[in-house]
C-alpha cells in the first residue's frame, strides 16, 4: 500500500479550506504531520482521521429525549 502525502497547499484543496487554517492545526499540533527538512507533508490518512475526529452528529428527538433519561 503506497502512502500519499500531500503539500500544505494541497491538504488546504483537499479540505476546502484555506492554506492559512492548514498552517493553524499544523502549528497548534492538531493534526498530524511530517517535516522533510523545512517542508511539511500530511498524510491523506491523517487527513481523514481529522475530519472524522471533528463529525458531529445531528441532533435529533430522540437522541434529546436519550440524553434526558440518562440525565434523571
Amino acid at each position: 500500500m503506497e502512502k500519499r502525502y500531500l503539500t500544505v497547499q494541497e491538504a488546504a484543496h483537499y479540505l476546502n479550506t484555506s492554506v492559512r487554517f492548514v498552517r493553524r492545526i499544523v502549528a497548534e499540533r492538531r493534526i498530524a504531520f511530517h517535516k522533510v527538512g523545512a517542508h511539511v507533508r500530511l498524510g491523506l490518512e491523517d487527513l481523514d482521521s481529522f475530519l472524522a475526529d471533528g463529525r458531529v452528529e445531528p441532533v435529533t428527538s430522540a437522541s434529546v429525549w436519550a440524553h434526558l433519561r440518562e440525565v434523571a
